[in-house]
């Protein structure tokens, strides 16, 4: 059984309804049903894109087949809450959906934008007296706060408007791949082998809409914008090694000069787990993170050339669907994702019948933040988050287990790896939740770094390295216990780690000598050789 009860889904799957997406895709979170003729609008938060998004298709879906209009709404964060965000991510995010908003304009479909937070939407749907709202779907906290008070408010104010959900983000659809918890990427694995078939498909065409003939979105000035939001926020550099937006993500998945599928995939299945390799990797996570790009049309790309490299293509697909999935499965099944009472009863023992035991090293959460460790490799680690946007996999793994190990016990190390790692409270509002918390004891600097953070999978990271969240018992040793062991010895093994820590100082030193020159507005550009 879970660590902690589960609350059942809010609704079962909805009814086969007149749309292009696989019904179990879609759940009625309200009913509605008086509101016949009213358009359609489709609130996009976790999938920022128009092609291959079945959120948009089925919301297309419902619009055509009651010849109703279509609205595409997105709601950005508030500004008292602009101070809790970073440039990088802010500039990324608002980069990406200036070219969205382009194309909605290219296909006649009004992009409203809404700087005041979710509280929002409910007052555009009631302004055009839309029918239904079609919401994304995320596991993960936040979201689903956020999407209860908008259900909440709509209930109350507008009780004919129905409230579909609808999962874009998996290529099988969380509540479907499992009814429960699962263990480890075994036991998922079998059961999303066995509908893979019916969920991997082409996506279809967006089903054609009667013309927009309501209110007008308001004009969005994005330069200045763009300028107002990131002078307001940290003044953290962006990067431009990974361009926003869904043409970006496509050329880099699919590029005649620099495409992973077309260029680098052959070296994945043996290289991936090298830092001083990191072109193995695909450099795709900053575009699944914003939904700049469906996983489901990598996943059906990479199928196509699997005859070239099928080790290769295996290995991603495992990445991709299983594992990335297997981490929506637990942030959603498991309420505690980020806390110690959300991992299983042996790793919570474990780790709490060791947690009095003597550590070497004992550091503070700003030595952490600042590289200031006695480990050269946890350092350059660090480094190439703070001057990269993004620390090679393998790496965030080591990372967070030394965490583990130089803190004064696991609950302090899950909660200082979810801090630095996953931007715990202040990425809440870069998404535009008007939730009240408090943010005084998140004032670090590190959060601001990693390009695609605050996801499920960098949850399930910190929880598998520390919590021995789908892994299992090993060896017993001071502070680890049963969980899984890494130390700089072994990585010497597996590469060359002298080689990875000049990497990343050389990164160090090009990015600090280019913001230096780029001052007072500086950006970390890297040459497409160093991602």
């Amino acid at each position: 059984m879970p660590p902690t009860s589960v609350s059942p889904p809010r609704t079962a799957p909805g009814p086969a309804n007149p749309s292009p997406a696989h019904p179990s895709r879609v759940r009625v979170i309200h009913p509605g049903g008086g509101k016949p003729g009213g358009p359609v609008v489709y609130w996009m938060l976790r999938d920022q894109r128009l092609a291959d998004n079945w959120a948009l298709l089925h919301a297309a879906g419902l619009a055509a087949a009651s010849a109703s209009p279509l609205a595409v709404a997105f709601a950005l964060f508030p500004r008292p809450f602009l101070l809790s965000a970073r440039r990088r991510q802010l500039g990324f995010l608002l980069r990406g959906l200036r070219r969205l908003a382009a194309d909605a304009a290219a296909r006649h479909l009004p992009f409203f934008l809404f700087t005041g937070g979710p509280a929002e939407i409910p007052a555009l749907v009631r302004r055009l007296g839309a029918s239904t709202l079609v919401a994304d779907f995320s596991p993960l906290r936040p979201v689903r706060e956020a999407l209860d008070a908008v259900v909440g408010d709509l209930r109350r104010e507008a009780p004919g408007v129905a409230v579909h959900q609808v999962d874009a983000h998996n290529v099988v659809p969380v509540w479907t791949a499992s009814a429960k918890m699962e263990y480890s990427a075994k036991t998922f694995r079998g059961k999303v082998s066995k509908v893979m078939d019916e969920y991997l498909v082409e996506f279809p065409e967006l089903p054609a809409v009667v013309p927009w003939d309501r209110e007008q979105p308001e004009g969005v000035d994005w330069d200045a914008l763009i300028a107002r939001v990131c002078s307001e926020a940290e003044n953290v550099p962006e990067i431009d090694w990974c361009e926003p937006g869904e043409e970006a993500a496509i050329e880099a998945l699919l590029g005649s000069k620099d495409g992973f599928l077309t260029k680098r995939i052959k070296s994945y299945e043996t290289d991936r787990n090298d830092p001083t390799k990191p072109r193995a990797l695909s450099a795709l996570s900053p575009y699944l993170h914003f939904g700049h790009i469906s996983a489901q049309r990598c996943a059906l790309e990479a199928k196509k050339c699997r005859h070239l490299s099928p080790k290769s293509v295996d290995a991603f697909l495992e990445e991709l669907v299983v594992r990335r999935e297997l981490a929506d499965n637990f942030c959603y099944y498991q309420p505690q994702y980020d806390s110690l009472s959300g991992a299983w009863e042996w790793a919570r023992k474990t780790l709490m019948d060791h947690a009095a035991d003597k550590r070497e090293h004992i550091y503070t959460r700003e030595q952490l933040e600042n590289a200031k460790t006695h480990d050269p490799l946890w350092n350059a680690s660090q480094l190439e988050m703070v001057h990269h946007g993004k620390m090679h996999g393998f790496m965030r793994m080591y990372w967070a287990k030394k965490i583990l190990e130089w803190t004064s016990g696991p609950e302090e190390a899950l909660s200082t790896a979810n801090y630095l790692n996953d931007k715990l409270f202040a990425l809440k509002y870069f998404y535009g939740f008007y939730l009240c918390f408090s943010t005084k004891s998140y004032k670090s600097i590190l959060w601001q770094y990693e390009i695609d953070g605050r996801d499920p999978s960098g949850y399930v990271g910190c929880m598998w390295s520390i919590c021995g969240l789908h892994d299992q018992g090993w060896k017993e040793r001071p502070v680890f216990g049963k969980i899984r062991y890494m130390n700089y010895a072994g990585c010497k093994r597996k590469f060359d780690v002298d080689a990875y820590i000049s990497y990343v100082k050389r990164l160090a030193g090009q990015s600090k000598k280019r913001n230096a020159e780029e001052s007072p507005n500086p950006v970390v550009k890297l040459s497409k050789s160093q991602h």
